[in-house]
């Protein structure tokens, strides 16, 4: 039976947490230490990282906080009457930043909450996201650098932390009322752009954003890559994330050993390097468990690998193919999944700037529109 949407939005998040914290406790191992470690198969469940079992790292973390500006902005339009949705997003990746003991140099935004802040906002209040976990240096520098909200980052960086955060954005923009394939690319570029400068690191999370809103629509994945496919040869700078998917799919064609073709891909520290093993574990995946565990056991960038394809695995096949045994010791598992029922629901919101209601003020002090 095919997945309800809402059931494929919490997969999609869900399954990207799972492939997260999956990857965590090997992201910085070669593939022999994998396998010298756990077997001969090599890591195929939780295993200790960050002082737990099922802990999510920095990439779980701004995939959480990608979601919550864009509903903020949601909010925002809607109560306000004028919105941007890649501005209050920054907002919202300066208060991750905050979570991580970082504070902006330029004093830009509303970066800085504390708990008693009525601007922090629900998400900012959950007290496991104040914990450091590898987060990537691009995306700290450039937050930390940022002179103006939504001011695209001066550097020419194309490390995988803009794509890894970016599933969010095809949910969302699937919810809108005017919605598209090009408005889903656009914003995973423009979103990413916020810290990572390079073409690559921008057009790579634009793909995955318009992957997202098409497989959440239960497009299968072997339609969805020409569509999307098709919106990046739009853009300039488009080869090397071009180059990056079609190896992908050749591998996943030839039906290589899957250990030399992750290999052959890379190793997923820049980011159409970790948006090819991901689709590649999508494409060769024979279930949800079997392409997230092929996903994080290889010598490189693992949780944001296996990320990847959690992303797309479970847009594809929705929260309910995702097993217990992931989802009930995963950390901010209820988090995770609440934020996913939001993006499902915001369209039904009854927010107005004219007629308060208690609706209005409940989804205000949960997501204030800055």
């Amino acid at each position: 039976m095919r997945p309800k949407l809402r059931d494929r939005f919490r997969g999609c998040l869900l399954g990207g947490a799972v492939g997260d914290a999956l990857g965590a406790p090997v992201e910085f191992e070669t593939r022999d230490r994998i396998l010298a470690r756990f077997g001969p198969q090599g890591i195929s469940g939780y295993s200790a990282a960050y002082g737990g079992i099922g802990t999510i790292t920095d990439d779980t973390q701004m995939t959480l906080f990608t979601a919550e500006g864009l509903l903020r902005s949601w909010v925002r339009g809607c109560i306000k009457g004028l919105t941007t949705h890649t501005g209050v997003t920054a907002n919202a990746y300066l208060r991750w930043l905050r979570t991580q003991g970082e504070v902006t140099v330029h004093k830009v935004g509303i970066g800085e909450p504390f708990e008693d802040d009525a601007s922090a906002g629900w998400l900012y209040r959950q007290r496991q996201l104040h914990s450091r976990r590898a987060p990537g240096n691009t995306c700290v520098s450039a937050l930390r650098q940022m002179r103006g909200l939504g001011q695209p980052a001066d550097n020419n960086s194309k490390g995988c932390g803009g794509v890894t955060r970016t599933a969010p954005v095809g949910l969302f923009v699937l919810r809108l009322p005017n919605r598209s394939l090009r408005e889903a690319f656009g914003m995973g570029v423009d979103l990413a752009a916020l810290t990572h400068g390079n073409p690559t690191g921008t057009l790579s999370a634009g793909f995955l954003a318009g992957l997202v809103y098409l497989l959440a629509q239960g497009v299968l994945l072997s339609d969805a890559l020409p569509a999307a496919k098709w919106v990046l040869h739009e853009v300039d700078g488009h080869r090397e994330t071009l180059s990056a998917v079609e190896a992908a799919e050749a591998a996943a064609g030839r039906g290589d050993n899957r250990s030399n073709a992750i290999a052959s891909l890379g190793q997923g520290w820049v980011a159409d390097e970790a948006l090819a093993i991901g689709l590649y574990c999508a494409l060769t995946a024979k279930s949800f468990a079997d392409g997230v565990v092929a996903a994080v056991n290889h010598g490189g960038d693992s949780d944001s690998t296996g990320s990847i394809a959690g992303n797309l695995l479970g847009a594809i096949h929705g929260a309910s193919a995702i097993g217990d045994e992931w989802l009930t010791p995963l950390e901010l598992s209820d988090v995770i999944t609440e934020i996913a029922d939001d993006l499902y629901e915001f369209p039904r919101w009854h927010l107005s700037e004219y007629d308060p209601n208690e609706e209005t003020e409940r989804i205000w002090r949960k997501y204030p529109g800055f």
